[in-house]
Protein backbone atom coordinates (compact mmCIF):
# COMPACT_ATOMS: atom_id res chain seq x y z
CA UNK A 1 0.00 0.00 0.00
CA UNK A 2 2.91 2.25 1.18
CA UNK A 3 3.99 2.64 -2.92
CA UNK A 4 1.10 4.21 -4.22
CA UNK A 5 1.93 7.27 -1.89
CA UNK A 6 5.93 7.08 -2.03
CA UNK A 7 6.51 5.00 -5.23
CA UNK A 8 10.45 5.76 -4.71
CA UNK A 9 10.72 4.02 -1.10
CA UNK A 10 13.09 1.87 -0.74
CA UNK A 11 11.93 -2.10 -0.82
CA UNK A 12 8.40 0.11 -1.87
CA UNK A 13 7.07 -3.80 -3.11
CA UNK A 14 7.69 -5.66 0.29
CA UNK A 15 5.09 -6.99 2.42
CA UNK A 16 6.11 -5.75 5.32
CA UNK A 17 5.23 -3.05 7.60
CA UNK A 18 6.85 0.34 6.42
CA UNK A 19 9.01 2.46 9.54
CA UNK A 20 9.20 6.05 9.78
CA UNK A 21 12.52 6.53 12.05
CA UNK A 22 14.89 9.31 12.83
CA UNK A 23 15.68 11.17 16.07
CA UNK A 24 13.02 13.56 17.75
CA UNK A 25 14.57 16.86 16.01
CA UNK A 26 17.04 17.38 13.58
CA UNK A 27 20.35 18.45 15.92
CA UNK A 28 23.22 18.58 13.68
CA UNK A 29 24.52 17.10 9.99
CA UNK A 30 26.59 14.71 11.65
CA UNK A 31 24.54 13.02 13.81
CA UNK A 32 21.76 13.02 11.03
CA UNK A 33 23.45 11.73 8.59
CA UNK A 34 24.78 9.12 11.54
CA UNK A 35 21.47 8.12 12.43
CA UNK A 36 20.40 7.64 8.99
CA UNK A 37 23.38 5.09 8.17
CA UNK A 38 22.47 2.93 10.71
CA UNK A 39 18.61 2.65 10.30
CA UNK A 40 18.98 1.85 6.00
CA UNK A 41 21.27 -0.52 6.77
CA UNK A 42 19.10 -2.48 9.03
CA UNK A 43 15.74 -1.63 7.16
CA UNK A 44 17.70 -2.75 3.84
CA UNK A 45 19.01 -5.47 5.50
CA UNK A 46 15.32 -7.16 6.88
CA UNK A 47 13.44 -5.27 3.72
CA UNK A 48 11.65 -2.68 5.58
CA UNK A 49 10.48 0.03 3.89
CA UNK A 50 11.84 3.12 5.21
CA UNK A 51 10.96 7.17 5.89
CA UNK A 52 13.69 8.99 8.12
CA UNK A 53 11.69 10.82 10.24
CA UNK A 54 13.40 14.58 11.90
CA UNK A 55 11.71 18.02 13.35
CA UNK A 56 13.03 20.69 11.74
CA UNK A 57 11.62 22.48 14.70
CA UNK A 58 9.91 21.99 17.72
CA UNK A 59 6.88 24.51 18.53
CA UNK A 60 5.19 22.12 21.08
CA UNK A 61 7.94 22.62 24.19
CA UNK A 62 6.46 22.83 27.96
CA UNK A 63 9.04 25.43 29.14
CA UNK A 64 10.42 28.53 27.49
CA UNK A 65 13.98 27.94 27.44
CA UNK A 66 13.30 24.21 25.78
CA UNK A 67 15.68 23.06 22.48
CA UNK A 68 13.24 23.71 19.41
CA UNK A 69 16.21 23.61 17.37
CA UNK A 70 19.20 24.65 15.06
CA UNK A 71 17.19 27.26 12.53
CA UNK A 72 14.62 26.50 9.89
CA UNK A 73 16.67 26.03 6.66
CA UNK A 74 19.63 24.89 8.43
CA UNK A 75 17.76 21.86 9.34
CA UNK A 76 15.65 21.14 6.65
CA UNK A 77 18.75 21.05 4.75
CA UNK A 78 20.02 18.11 6.64
CA UNK A 79 16.80 16.51 5.84
CA UNK A 80 16.84 17.45 2.04
CA UNK A 81 20.90 15.79 2.43
CA UNK A 82 19.52 12.35 4.36
CA UNK A 83 17.06 11.71 1.12
CA UNK A 84 19.47 12.57 -1.28
CA UNK A 85 22.67 10.74 0.36
CA UNK A 86 20.74 7.79 0.98
CA UNK A 87 17.43 7.91 -1.46
CA UNK A 88 15.29 7.25 1.36
CA UNK A 89 11.86 9.80 1.42
CA UNK A 90 11.98 12.10 4.27
CA UNK A 91 9.16 13.30 7.25
CA UNK A 92 9.00 16.34 9.42
CA UNK A 93 6.25 17.72 11.14
CA UNK A 94 4.81 21.68 10.36
CA UNK A 95 2.64 23.53 12.93
CA UNK A 96 1.56 26.52 10.90
CA UNK A 97 0.07 27.43 7.34
CA UNK A 98 2.84 28.65 6.33
CA UNK A 99 4.80 26.50 6.68
CA UNK A 100 3.97 24.27 4.48
CA UNK A 101 5.57 25.34 1.60
CA UNK A 102 8.69 25.70 2.76
CA UNK A 103 9.03 22.65 4.40
CA UNK A 104 7.77 20.73 1.11
CA UNK A 105 10.86 22.20 -0.67
CA UNK A 106 12.88 19.73 1.40
CA UNK A 107 10.54 16.62 2.86
CA UNK A 108 8.14 13.99 0.62
CA UNK A 109 6.06 13.86 4.13
CA UNK A 110 4.15 16.74 6.29
CA UNK A 111 3.11 15.80 9.44
CA UNK A 112 0.67 16.71 11.47
CA UNK A 113 1.13 17.13 15.18
CA UNK A 114 -1.65 15.47 17.04
CA UNK A 115 -2.74 18.77 19.40
CA UNK A 116 -3.06 20.21 15.54
CA UNK A 117 -4.80 17.67 13.94
CA UNK A 118 -8.61 20.14 14.10
CA UNK A 119 -6.63 23.04 12.95
CA UNK A 120 -8.44 23.49 8.68
CA UNK A 121 -6.07 25.99 7.38
CA UNK A 122 -3.02 23.86 8.65
CA UNK A 123 -4.46 20.78 7.53
CA UNK A 124 -5.61 22.38 3.57
CA UNK A 125 -2.11 24.07 3.53
CA UNK A 126 -0.44 20.64 3.72
CA UNK A 127 -2.71 19.32 1.36
CA UNK A 128 -1.92 21.93 -1.34
CA UNK A 129 1.41 21.29 -1.63
CA UNK A 130 0.89 17.84 -3.18
CA UNK A 131 3.11 15.77 -0.45
CA UNK A 132 1.99 13.07 1.39
CA UNK A 133 0.01 14.43 4.63
CA UNK A 134 0.85 12.58 8.07
CA UNK A 135 -2.00 13.10 10.65
CA UNK A 136 -1.18 12.44 14.29
CA UNK A 137 -4.70 11.58 16.30
CA UNK A 138 -5.11 13.81 18.64
CA UNK A 139 -4.74 12.61 22.33
CA UNK A 140 -8.21 13.77 22.84
CA UNK A 141 -10.11 12.13 20.09
CA UNK A 142 -11.48 8.76 18.61
CA UNK A 143 -9.91 7.11 16.14
CA UNK A 144 -13.27 6.96 14.04
CA UNK A 145 -13.56 10.82 14.39
CA UNK A 146 -9.88 11.08 12.18
CA UNK A 147 -12.52 10.46 9.57
CA UNK A 148 -12.98 14.76 9.24
CA UNK A 149 -9.04 15.39 9.32
CA UNK A 150 -8.63 12.59 6.23
CA UNK A 151 -11.89 14.56 4.70
CA UNK A 152 -10.01 17.76 4.55
CA UNK A 153 -7.23 16.54 3.08
CA UNK A 154 -8.43 14.77 0.15
CA UNK A 155 -11.12 17.82 -0.09
CA UNK A 156 -8.43 19.98 -1.20
CA UNK A 157 -7.36 17.48 -4.09
CA UNK A 158 -4.76 15.38 -2.18
CA UNK A 159 -5.41 11.72 -1.86
CA UNK A 160 -2.11 10.82 0.16
CA UNK A 161 -2.80 10.56 3.50
CA UNK A 162 -1.54 8.57 6.32
CA UNK A 163 -3.27 8.27 9.90
CA UNK A 164 -0.97 7.87 12.89
CA UNK A 165 -2.09 6.59 16.88
CA UNK A 166 -0.09 7.93 19.44
CA UNK A 167 -1.95 6.76 22.11
CA UNK A 168 -4.94 8.92 24.31
CA UNK A 169 -4.73 10.95 27.46
CA UNK A 170 -4.97 9.18 30.48
CA UNK A 171 -5.56 11.23 33.05
CA UNK A 172 -2.86 14.31 33.49
CA UNK A 173 0.04 12.64 33.29
CA UNK A 174 -0.11 9.81 31.34
CA UNK A 175 -1.48 8.32 28.23
CA UNK A 176 -3.05 4.51 27.02
CA UNK A 177 -3.00 2.69 23.65
CA UNK A 178 -6.60 1.60 22.64
CA UNK A 179 -5.45 -0.77 19.98
CA UNK A 180 -9.34 -0.89 18.17
CA UNK A 181 -8.14 2.11 16.66
CA UNK A 182 -5.58 0.58 14.57
CA UNK A 183 -8.76 -1.12 12.35
CA UNK A 184 -10.87 2.07 12.86
CA UNK A 185 -8.53 3.92 10.71
CA UNK A 186 -7.44 1.25 8.56
CA UNK A 187 -11.57 1.20 7.88
CA UNK A 188 -10.97 4.84 6.31
CA UNK A 189 -9.01 3.45 3.77
CA UNK A 190 -5.70 5.47 4.45
CA UNK A 191 -2.19 3.62 5.95
CA UNK A 192 -2.55 3.69 9.38
CA UNK A 193 0.39 4.08 11.89
CA UNK A 194 1.52 3.10 15.36
CA UNK A 195 3.59 5.65 16.98
CA UNK A 196 5.49 3.74 19.28
CA UNK A 197 7.54 6.29 21.23
CA UNK A 198 5.49 8.91 21.76
CA UNK A 199 2.24 7.17 22.92
CA UNK A 200 4.66 6.21 25.80
CA UNK A 201 5.16 9.92 26.52
CA UNK A 202 4.31 10.96 30.19
CA UNK A 203 4.00 14.49 29.61
CA UNK A 204 2.48 17.50 32.43
CA UNK A 205 5.24 16.80 34.50
CA UNK A 206 5.65 19.10 37.21
CA UNK A 207 9.64 19.44 36.07
CA UNK A 208 8.80 20.77 32.89
CA UNK A 209 10.01 17.88 31.18
CA UNK A 210 8.05 14.80 29.44
CA UNK A 211 8.83 11.81 30.90
CA UNK A 212 8.64 8.09 29.32
CA UNK A 213 9.02 4.71 29.50
CA UNK A 214 11.03 3.01 26.57
CA UNK A 215 11.15 -0.28 28.21
CA UNK A 216 7.43 -0.30 26.92
CA UNK A 217 8.30 0.26 23.05
CA UNK A 218 8.83 -3.46 22.21
CA UNK A 219 5.20 -4.37 23.79
CA UNK A 220 3.79 -1.80 22.16
CA UNK A 221 4.94 -2.15 18.67
CA UNK A 222 4.24 -6.01 18.74
CA UNK A 223 0.88 -5.30 19.83
CA UNK A 224 0.46 -2.58 16.82
CA UNK A 225 2.15 -5.33 14.09
CA UNK A 226 -0.62 -7.84 15.16
CA UNK A 227 -3.60 -5.90 14.88
CA UNK A 228 -2.29 -4.94 11.16
CA UNK A 229 -0.53 -1.96 11.50
CA UNK A 230 0.58 -0.49 8.34
CA UNK A 231 3.52 1.22 9.47
CA UNK A 232 5.75 2.06 12.29
CA UNK A 233 6.92 5.29 14.08
CA UNK A 234 10.22 5.26 16.26
CA UNK A 235 12.46 7.64 17.35
CA UNK A 236 15.66 6.69 17.44
CA UNK A 237 18.95 8.05 19.15
CA UNK A 238 22.57 6.71 20.16
CA UNK A 239 22.53 8.82 23.22
CA UNK A 240 18.89 9.33 24.52
CA UNK A 241 20.08 10.64 27.76
CA UNK A 242 21.42 13.03 25.97
CA UNK A 243 19.43 13.52 23.25
CA UNK A 244 17.81 17.27 22.44
CA UNK A 245 14.50 16.63 22.67
CA UNK A 246 12.60 13.91 24.09
CA UNK A 247 15.04 11.42 25.08
CA UNK A 248 12.77 10.01 28.07
CA UNK A 249 10.51 8.15 25.77
CA UNK A 250 13.67 7.05 22.83
CA UNK A 251 14.52 3.94 21.79
CA UNK A 252 18.49 3.56 21.83
CA UNK A 253 19.81 3.02 18.19
CA UNK A 254 21.52 -0.25 19.26
CA UNK A 255 18.16 -1.93 20.30
CA UNK A 256 16.17 -1.13 16.81
CA UNK A 257 17.78 -3.90 14.71
CA UNK A 258 16.76 -6.63 17.16
CA UNK A 259 13.49 -4.79 17.57
CA UNK A 260 12.73 -5.10 14.41
CA UNK A 261 13.81 -8.30 13.58
CA UNK A 262 11.27 -9.66 16.28
CA UNK A 263 8.71 -7.66 14.50
CA UNK A 264 9.35 -8.93 11.03
CA UNK A 265 9.13 -12.25 12.08
CA UNK A 266 5.37 -11.58 13.47
CA UNK A 267 4.41 -9.79 10.83
CA UNK A 268 5.04 -12.87 8.65
CA UNK A 269 3.51 -15.36 11.02
CA UNK A 270 0.54 -13.46 10.57
CA UNK A 271 0.03 -12.63 6.61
Amino acid sequence: MINNYLPTIKNADSDLFFLMAGPCAIEGEEIALRIADRIVNITDKLGIPYIFKGSYRKANRSKADSFTGIGDEKALKILEKVGKTFGVPTVTDIHESHEAAMAAAYVDVLQIPAFLCRQTELLVAAAETGKVVNIKKGQFLSAESMKFAVDKVKDAGNESVFLTDRGNTFGYQDLIVDYRGIPAMKNLGVPTVMDCTHSLQQPNQSSGVTGGKPELIETIAKAAIAVGADGLFIETHPDPANAKSDGANMLHLDYLEDLLGKLVRIRKAIL
